[in-house]
């Protein structure tokens, strides 16, 4: 089964960026999509963004204009570029491998360990 690892996270200030990186442990495969989450203590984990097989890329409104999400087919990873961050986007992150039915993301491979991102005011 594919066991996705996250890495990157740290403590920054409001106004700073992060890079988040994901790795497939497990047999090598062609992965469809990726989408990352993020859960907030207290709150439901949400998809903050997604890309496709050809690069087609979606966001949550929150993190629209301020998240890149990007894949490296040859290396199996996918990588979130997080800029302007906001105290709000502290959660703990995590990468999921899947693929769309229609315009619906359902991630298909275990939730790993995640990366904890801490935005401080």
């Amino acid at each position: 089964q594919v066991q996705p690892v996250e890495s990157g996270g740290g403590l920054v200030q409001a106004g700073e960026s992060l890079r988040l990186s994901c790795a497939i442990s497990g047999p090598l495969f062609t992965i469809n999509a990726w989408g990352w989450y993020r859960q907030a203590p207290g709150k439901y984990r949400e998809l903050v963004a997604t890309i496709n097989s050809v690069g087609g890329r979606i966001y949550a409104e929150a993190v629209a204009d301020r998240f890149a999400i990007s894949r490296d087919n040859n290396k199996n990873t996918a990588h979130l570029q997080m800029t302007t961050l906001k105290p709000e986007d502290t959660a703990v992150y995590y990468c999921t491998t899947g693929s769309f039915l229609g315009t619906t993301y359902y991630p298909d491979s275990t939730w790993g360990p995640g990366t904890q991102v801490t935005v401080s005011s």
